[in-house]
């Protein structure tokens, strides 16, 4: 009897003891690093030059810095190999570094914009590339139905597809590539010179008559001078009369 109650305190102590492990929780998933443009490009393909271009301005480095350092979070618009192999050749080469720099950045807007923000957005957006004034970096986002299109002043891309969205990074297709004013467009029109200022006539240039500095002949004198002339006349015939 005693072995008996002995065998089951010991099986009853081995159940607990199971019990007890099986219902320790499950350890939760490692949680996901931070968001990386380069890996979510490279993932998704079709992405060759525009990464390639993102990586050589140091742009990649740039937004993957502000995704871990800001809560504003961060939208591109990426153009896919196609789009950047309908440029006119020797478009890219063309540019210089700083060109270059501003042509990516211009493709990246400085805050998170989900698909159902760009029906509300206020036009012209700011990019990373700077002013959004008519000469500089203006972008316009249209919506129609389902269909986005992204305006430049130069290009005018739709929106294809949504890469990756979670909040903090979107990135969409686009199926142009982003070509900014500032770079691409007509240059401003020179502004008019001023007119010239009219120097003004000398009061000696503009006095008719006589020049100014010649004295009047004052008309008594005149005739005195005439009157002493005569008398000189007649006197001196007077005198010769008497001697003769």
């Amino acid at each position: 009897m005693v072995k008996l109650v002995l065998l089951s305190l010991l099986v009853a102590f081995f159940l607990l003891q199971c019990g007890t492990t099986s219902a320790q929780p499950a350890q939760a998933p490692a949680p996901a690093g931070p968001d990386n443009i380069t890996k979510v490009l490279e993932k998704a393909g079709q992405f060759t030059v525009f990464l390639k271009l993102m990586k050589s301005t140091a742009v990649a480095d740039q937004i993957n810095a502000q995704l871990n350092n800001s809560n504003n979070g961060l939208t591109v618009f990426a153009p896919t190999d196609n789009a950047f192999a309908s440029l006119r050749s020797g478009t890219l080469n063309s540019l210089s570094n700083e060109d270059q720099v501003e042509l990516i950045q211009f493709h990246v807007i400085p805050n998170f914009l989900s698909t159902a923000q760009f029906q509300t957005v206020s036009n012209p957006l700011r990019t990373q590339a700077g002013g959004s004034g008519d000469y500089e970096f203006p972008m316009n986002i249209t919506t129609s139905g389902n269909q986005v299109n992204v305006s430049t002043g130069v290009t005018n891309a739709a929106v294809d597809n949504t890469i990756f969205s979670d909040g903090q990074l979107a990135v969409y297709q686009v199926d142009q590539v982003l070509l900014p004013m500032s770079i691409f467009g007509a240059k401003p029109p020179a502004p008019a010179p001023a007119p010239a200022k009219s120097k003004k006539k000398s009061a000696a240039a503009t006095t008719e008559g006589p020049a100014a500095d010649s004295a009047p002949v004052d008309a008594s004198e005149a005739v005195k001078s005439s009157t002493s002339y005569w008398l000189v006349i007649i006197g001196a015939m007077l005198i010769g009369k008497f001697y003769l």
